[in-house]
């Protein structure tokens, strides 16, 4: 049993194509959401995306420090709620 367990865990994410040992999560459960999963939710280009940023107008972003941003889900959320009418 135990080898069963631990060939399983080497088998994570090499069925779908992700990286290898890494099991991938659906977006709508992780707590972080890519500029593109934001774009495609909002059904929004990504220009409009870095636009509405520049403006100060998007989500808070968290910026990695390989350049790449985040969006929490729950600032979405919250972003999305202020603005109702």
């Amino acid at each position: 049993m135990r080898a069963r367990v631990i060939r399983g865990v080497q088998d994570i994410g090499k069925s779908r194509g992700g990286r290898r040992g890494m099991a991938e999560s659906p977006p709508a459960r992780r707590g972080y959401l890519t500029v593109e999963e934001v774009c495609a939710e909002l059904r929004i280009a990504r220009s409009t995306f870095y636009e509405w940023r520049t403006a100060r107008k998007a989500p808070p972003c968290i910026k990695l420090p390989n350049g790449g941003l985040r969006v929490r889900r729950g600032d979405l959320d919250r972003w999305l709620d202020g603005l109702s009418e």
